[in-house]
């Protein structure tokens, strides 16, 4: 068998394989809290609660309408990008101008009662949610045994990622995107509806989270505090890779997932607090992030 250190290469590749799934989870979130950041200038605070919403939805379509995990993950982040598109409109928007101060205390306050009315109605206790029977079982490897689901949820989220990014970055929609921070009134004398764009890409970072959620619902105990537990950790990261940076904040969610990973192997009282750690040191170093911009 292979030993790594003294650890068994079963135990390495084992706790490599869980960090590069929360590295998935780390990096579909942070980088639906880079898109809002980067284009509208919001701290979404919302962004955990949201992706609470998104497990939620997709434990009351299995239990209250019969539909199962792949209708969910079609549903939950329509229903989930719709209510914040509402929110979006009613709220939000009226902040654009405005310090980050105030939409970070809008959108905490907003999380707060969110997860208030999840915990009134379905306690914290958690509750099940089964995954799919096409991606049960695993494949055994040469060096570990791989759950089907667990792949399935990395794969998923590099494609979707790298799709995200290449649509804001190489495309037409994206350069409108870009542009529309930078100068919209220019923008909206070319014609183009700047707050219908903003409104979307807004309903698009949080259908992101409701995705990561879906994803989430069947690894994990869905219940109203998953998203406050994930939230801080997902800021860190967006952190780290520069606040509004695409590509920065999908490669650090991917790295720091890892390092997580690591860190449990090799010094597991070190797993919680590595990636502020990390935080720091970058911090101190390039206080932009590592792919940010100097301002």
């Amino acid at each position: 068998m292979l030993t790594i250190l003294g650890i068994s290469g079963n135990a390495l590749f084992g706790q490599l394989l869980i960090g590069l799934i929360n590295g998935s989870f780390y990096a579909i979130l942070s980088l639906g809290l880079a898109i809002i950041f980067g284009l509208l200038n919001i701290i979404n605070f919302t962004h955990g609660a949201q992706y609470m919403m998104g497990a939620f939805l997709a434990w009351m379509l299995l239990n209250y309408l019969g539909l199962g995990y792949w209708w969910a993950l079609l549903l939950a982040p329509i229903i989930v990008g719709i209510f914040g598109i509402i929110l979006e409109r009613l709220l939000i928007s009226r902040l654009y101008h405005l310090d980050h101060l105030y939409g970070l205390l809008l959108t905490f306050g907003i999380s707060l009662i969110v997860q208030g009315l999840f915990r009134n109605e379905y306690g914290v206790s958690g509750l099940p949610y089964a995954m799919p029977q096409e991606l049960a079982g695993g494949q055994k490897l040469p060096f570990m045994y791989l759950p089907n689901y667990r792949g399935w949820v990395i794969a998923v989220s590099i494609v979707v990622c790298l799709a995200t990014w290449l649509v804001i970055e190489k495309t037409k929609l994206g350069a409108y995107l870009r542009a529309a921070t930078e100068n919209p009134t220019l923008v909206q004398a070319f014609g183009i509806n700047v707050p219908l764009l903003l409104t979307t890409t807004y309903g698009f970072g949080v259908a992101l989270a409701a995705f990561a959620g879906v994803l989430a619902a069947p690894l994990y105990s869905v219940n109203p505090n998953m998203g406050a537990d994930l939230i801080i950790v997902v800021f860190a990261v967006v952190v780290i890779g520069g606040m509004g940076s695409i590509l920065g904040s999908i490669l650090t969610g991917f790295a720091l997932g890892l390092l997580e990973g690591l860190t449990k192997v090799f010094y597991p009282e070190a797993s919680s607090t590595v990636i502020f750690v990390v935080m720091i040191i970058v911090l101190l170093v390039k206080p932009a992030g590592l792919f940010g911009r100097s301002v």
